[in-house]
């Protein structure tokens, strides 16, 4: 009997785990080849690293499309870089949906959120970590 309740105590807790954490399994994602600042490469892993942070953090939540900002708003945010001293910062762009839940409380239930800005930088070379998030 001990032994069928610790398998159900197991089964419970690994489809918990499962079901944590945002949905990331059909994103459409597009990366412009045009940057001057920077490569394919490099903005496919700011999304990369985005796509990370919002599996982890946005349960209940699906991402269904993101995108660079472009070099423009990056450069309008140069300065976010300071926050993590680096010196590099990319700006992308995404659309996401919520569900009953409301995500982690702070988003409204039931609903979509389009052009939901992401704020990446990093040291010239380095890993992109998030700095922020939102409109």
């Amino acid at each position: 009997m001990r032994k069928i309740a610790s398998l159900l105590s197991l089964f419970t807790l690994l489809l918990t785990l499962c079901a944590c954490g945002g949905d990331i399994s059909n994103v459409n994602i597009t990366i412009p080849s045009d940057s001057s600042l920077y490569s394919t490469d490099e903005i496919k892993d700011a999304i990369d690293a985005a796509m990370d942070y919002f599996k982890k953090e946005f349960d209940g939540c699906t991402l269904t499309e993101i995108s660079y900002a472009g070099d423009e708003t990056s450069a309008d945010f140069a300065e976010w870089a300071q926050r993590i001293d680096g010196d590099e910062v990319i700006v992308l762009v995404s659309s996401f949906n919520v569900d009953a839940s409301g995500g982690d409380g702070s988003l409204n239930p039931n609903s979509t959120y389009t052009k939901w800005m992401w704020i990446m930088a990093r040291q010239e070379g380095d890993k992109w970590q998030h700095v922020d998030h939102g409109y």
